[in-house]
């Protein structure tokens, strides 16, 4: 079996409404999936979280290197692809573009050999996942606390046992709405709260002492990534958990967050850190290191699939025992047009749970008519 095709498909839609997080608003929602052809028949598929224009041209860049290649050699075309843009890729764009391929490659593996991907990788060790739902984010009208509260009790009616909710709008007021969404949801939900880098350690800190009582979760990415020493001084101020990795990449990335432990949760984005055949390595590297692993998801429903493999294989959090404390699926529950349409067979859950795939591959069927309606234009 040989790849005769890649292509990478840009696609975007408008919201009805636009909500915001730390640093923008989005009126839109985009994402940049992968088609990889063979010369069987076979067709897998693949998301690359990121800058959808600046991914799609990454693949189209690599994809001649790739015609003629074995797809099943997952661990080949990651390393060369690596090696050739090292010099100008360990990081970002490149390496988000390679998680999409990689991503598309194990959906290829799985269908050859008629199982999910999660069986060659050594799995399933569950068939279901707990999800929390991310969304609370900030809309244009109305009082945030009024509906962030609102929206965090409509969840918990839907049996989600976690919710996560956006800050990083100014320390008073993130307070303000943390106590809001407490209050809303009782004592029992499990609570997060995630900056995405909006502040300093000075400002990250002060807010986890305000929210501490409050019995958070994770705080999630208090400060900028790059920021080794606000890390470690947030850390070190705070009982909450620290969390944090949607913007980190590979291995050798996660290596230095691990040996200096800067994190209590790491959370490698599936389509961005390296794919299944990375974010397996990181994962791994996390057991050893005794942190903890909850993958960041964003995207369609291909992105959901991805994640939901990989977290089939990955160990609990805490030893084998009676009750162990499993990892956790990011379900996003914002408006996404595209993520509802793309699949023919859309991935939800019942009561916050999940269940993985069991088709061959990802264990989902794209929808090409869905795929044509959100092409970018």
């Amino acid at each position: 079996m040989k790849i005769t095709g890649i292509r990478a498909h840009i696609l975007s839609a408008a919201l009805s409404q636009p909500f915001a997080y730390s640093r923008a608003w989005y009126d839109t929602r985009m994402a940049m999936v992968v088609e990889v052809e063979t010369d069987t028949g076979l067709v897998g598929w693949g998301e690359s979280y990121g800058p959808a224009p600046m991914t799609a041209a990454v693949v189209q860049a690599v994809a001649p290197w790739l015609i003629g290649a074995d797809p099943l050699a997952t661990e080949w075309v990651w390393q060369e692809v690596y090696a050739r843009l090292r010099d100008h890729g360990q990081k970002g764009v490149v390496v988000e573009a390679l998680s999409g391929i990689d991503i598309a490659l194990w959906d290829i593996k799985g269908k050859h050999f008629g199982v999910p991907a999660c069986r060659l990788m050594g799995g399933p060790l569950r068939t279901e996942v707990r999800a929390y739902a991310t969304g609370l984010y900030r809309r244009r009208a109305g009082d945030p606390a009024g509906y962030l509260a609102g929206e965090a009790a409509g969840y918990v009616a839907e049996g989600f046992g976690a919710v996560k909710l956006k800050v990083g709008f100014g320390v008073e007021q993130d307070a303000r709405m943390a106590r809001a969404v407490r209050q809303a949801i009782g004592p029992e939900v499990g609570l997060m709260v995630d900056a995405n880098h909006a502040y300093d350690a000075v400002a990250a800190i002060r807010l986890g002492r305000m929210i501490e009582e409050l019995d958070i979760g994770w705080f999630e990415e208090p400060v900028p990534p790059e920021d080794v020493s606000g890390h470690r001084a947030v850390k070190a101020a705070l009982a909450i958990p620290i969390a944090g990795g949607e913007c980190e990449f590979t291995r050798f990335g996660f290596r230095a967050l691990l040996e200096q432990r800067l994190l209590d949760i790491v959370q490698p984005d599936t389509c961005a850190a390296g794919g299944l055949s990375e974010c397996k390595k990181i994962a791994d590297m996390a057991a050893a290191y005794g942190v903890r692993y909850n993958p960041h998801v964003w995207g369609t429903g291909i992105a959901i699939a991805a994640s939901l493999q990989l977290l089939a294989v990955l160990p609990s959090h805490t030893p084998p025992s009676l009750a162990p404390l499993e990892p956790m699926l990011e379900f996003d529950r914002t408006e996404h047009p595209i993520r509802q349409a793309l699949l023919m067979r859309p991935i939800e859950h019942a009561a916050g749970v999940v269940r993985v795939p069991d088709g061959p591959g990802l264990g989902v069927e794209v929808d090409r008519a869905a795929l044509a309606r959100f092409a970018e234009r």
